[in-house]
C-alpha cells in the first residue's frame, strides 16, 4: 500500500485511518483482540517482516533494523512499547512510517482496513482511563479504535523526531524583544507539544492563548470576532496570528484554515501550520489554501522567528 495513492481534499474535516492490531494475552492465555488505528497520511507501506538485523545499544523495544529500498531503518516492537504481554502471539507485518523527516517501522500483529471518517467522529481520549500514547479513539460498532500518538512514540527513540529545546543563546535573544502586547492563538491536541509552543512563546514575551483542538480555536475566534465588532476595533488588534497542528479531534486544522480564510473579518489574519505531515505535496496545498507558513514538529527554533514576522 503506497500513501500517495490515497488522496483527501485539504478541508473535509476528514482522515483516513489505517486500522491494525496488537493483541495481548490474559493470565489465562486467551486472545484479547486490541485495536489500534493510524493515520494514512504517516504511512508509507505495509510489508511482511523481513529478516531483522539487531541493532546495538538501543532500547528493548527496538527490535532491529532492516534494509527497505536502500534504506536502513529502525523497528519498533509495538507490543513492548505497550507493556503487553503477548505469549506466543507473532508479529509478522511492519508498518512503515514517515514524518518528520524521519522513516521508521513499527511491528504488529495483523492489518485489517482503511477507514475514512470525520474528524467530528473522533473522541479526545480520557486521561483517566487512556495513556499519553493515545490521540483519540473511533467508536465502531462493535470496536473502539486507538489512535496511537506516533510522534510522541518514536520520539523516544528517534532524537531527530523530537521537539528540539531552544538553546541558551536563543532564550536570551528571543526576551531581547518586547512582544507584550501581542497575542497568538495556539491549537493542538498534544498537551506535551502545545505545552512545549505556548512556553516557548510565552517564555519570548508573548501572550497566548491555548486550544486543545481546530473546534475550541474556532469558537474562541468566533467570540473575538464579536466582541470586536461590539467594540467597533478590526480582529488584529485581539488576535495577531494563528498557529495550528493539522491532526485534531472534532476539527482538524486544514477545516480550522478554511473556515478562518471565508470570513472577511480574518482575511488579513496570518496562519501557521505546526505538522508532522509536511511533505512538499502537503506544503503547496495548505499554502494554497490560505497558511502563510508551515513548520515541522522538529522546527521549534525557528518559531519565535516566523511568529515575529507574522505579528509585526
Amino acid at each position: 500500500m503506497k500513501k500517495d495513492k490515497i488522496l483527501l481534499e485539504s478541508d473535509t474535516n476528514e482522515l483516513e485511518i489505517v486500522e491494525f492490531r496488537v493483541d495481548e494475552m490474559d493470565s489465562r492465555e486467551n486472545l484479547i483482540p486490541c485495536h489500534y488505528g493510524v493515520n494514512v497520511a504517516k504511512v508509507r507501506e505495509i510489508i511482511r517482516l523481513p529478516k531483522l538485523t539487531k541493532a546495538l545499544n538501543t532500547s528493548d523495544s527496538v527490535e532491529g533494523m532492516i534494509k527497505l529500498r536502500e534504506k536502513v531503518i529502525p523497528v519498533l516492537n509495538l507490543s513492548k512499547i505497550l507493556n503487553k504481554y503477548t505469549g506466543n502471539l507473532i508479529a509478522e507485518r511492519v508498518i512503515v512510517l514517515e514524518f518528520n523527516n524521519v522513516m521508521v517501522g513499527v511491528l504488529v500483529h495483523s492489518v485489517s482496513r482503511i477507514y475514512r471518517i470525520s474528524w467530528k467522529n473522533v473522541e479526545a481520549p480520557s486521561s483517566a482511563v487512556y495513556s499519553d500514547q493515545v490521540t483519540g479513539l473511533v467508536k465502531m460498532d462493535d470496536r473502539i479504535i486507538l489512535v496511537l500518538d506516533f510522534e510522541k512514540i518514536v520520539a523516544e527513540f528517534c532524537a531527530s523526531s523530537a521537539l528540539k529545546p531552544l538553546s541558551a543563546e536563543q532564550l536570551l535573544e528571543n526576551r531581547s524583544v518586547d512582544r507584550s502586547s501581542r497575542t497568538i492563538l495556539v491549537a493542538d491536541d498534544s498537551p506535551f507539544i502545545r505545552s512545549t509552543m505556548c512556553s516557548t512563546l510565552r517564555g519570548a514575551g508573548y501572550n497566548v492563548e491555548e486550544a486543545v483542538n481546530g473546534l475550541e480555536a474556532w469558537e474562541n475566534i468566533k467570540r473575538h470576532i464579536q466582541e470586536c465588532s461590539k467594540d467597533g476595533v478590526p480582529f488584529r488588534s485581539r488576535i495577531q496570528l494563528l498557529i495550528t497542528d493539522v491532526e485534531m479531534p472534532q476539527m482538524d486544522g486544514l477545516h480550522l484554515t478554511s473556515l478562518v480564510r471565508k470570513e472577511a473579518e480574518l482575511k488579513d489574519l496570518p496562519i501557521i501550520i505546526f505538522s508532522s505531515l509536511a511533505s512538499e505535496d502537503n506544503i503547496r496545498k495548505w499554502h494554497d489554501l490560505g497558511a502563510q507558513q508551515i513548520l515541522t514538529k522538529p522546527d521549534l527554533p525557528n518559531l519565535v522567528k516566523y511568529a515575529d514576522e507574522y505579528t509585526t
